[in-house]
């Protein structure tokens, strides 16, 4: 190379100088600053983007209700308040009757011509319709006089309470033992687990609270008239459509009978994040 070139020259130029430049060693050695900046660029970018990816993943929501079993509530009836009846009236008062009396007094022995009329003592026949007595009455013969009816205050009479029919085709609101879910508590958490869903509303607003669902469950254990009486609108259908699918029931019993009887049942539906 002239001296007049070597200081414009490229360091490259300078080493090849006098060699075969086209068998590649030059060609990567020109390139090889572009090379490295392209690749640190194209790194840089696919760590920076997997960052925003797993920045955007941590955020989202896990699309899964988590079920909790509060206690049953139980349904309290007001008992229909009967009126006061008015006592009954008194007996009317039965009129006064007076019987015949016949005067007899304890015989004396005298003359009978010393016996006045008016103490003459009367015939047996007299005596068998009239009330003897020691002076003599006009009136009703005893023997027609029928007495009044009787008081029985005061003679302990005791009388057996009536006892009511009770009516076993009614919807009952309270029993001795509430109906339930097939295999107790741990059985219907599970199905709740398997069947409960978040509606696509309820989670792009993450809406969570507590539905109360009422129904009726019958002597077969067939359940019927299921309602949402309370909690968040979105998670009302989803809460009755998985009471409607839960198939049938231990019925309630009363008295040792299986009976119709209603039943409410809490359901809570909450969101959790992954953090």
């Amino acid at each position: 190379m002239e001296s007049s070139t070597i200081l414009t020259a490229d360091v490259l130029d300078i080493i090849f100088e006098g060699r075969n430049k086209e068998y590649g060693a030059y060609d990567l050695r020109r390139t090889y600053g572009r090379r490295l900046t392209m690749s640190i660029t194209v790194m840089s970018s696919v760590v920076l983007l997997l960052g925003i990816g797993f920045a955007f993943a941590g955020e989202k929501k896990q699309q899964f209700a988590e079920v909790i079993i509060p206690p049953d509530v139980e349904l309290q009836k007001v008992p229909d308040e009967k009126p006061v009846e008015p006592p009954p009236p008194p007996p009317p008062k039965q009129p006064e009757v007076k019987v015949e009396m016949k005067q007899f007094t304890p015989p004396k022995i005298t003359r009978d011509e010393d016996v006045k009329e008016e103490e003459k003592p009367p015939e047996m026949k007299e005596l068998e319709e009239a009330r003897i007595a020691t002076f003599n009455q006009e009136g009703e013969k005893e023997a027609d006089i029928i007495a009044p009816p009787g008081d029985d205050h005061g003679r302990d009479v005791v009388v057996a309470p009536t006892k009511e029919e009770e009516d076993w085709n009614k919807v009952f609101t309270k029993v001795e033992m509430e109906s339930e879910y097939p295999g107790g508590m741990s059985a219907w958490a599970r199905y709740l687990n398997r069947n409960l869903r978040f509606s696509q509303e309820a989670l792009d607003n993450g809406v969570q609270g507590t539905v109360i669902v009422q129904f009726i469950v019958d002597k077969d254990g067939n359940v019927s008239d299921v309602e949402a009486v309370s909690g968040p609108p979105e998670h009302r259908a989803e809460a009755v459509r998985v009471i409607k699918k839960s198939g049938k029931w231990t019925p309630a019993i009363q008295n040792g009978r299986q009976v119709k009887s209603y039943k409410k049942q809490p359901i809570v539906f909450r969101l959790e994040t992954e953090g």
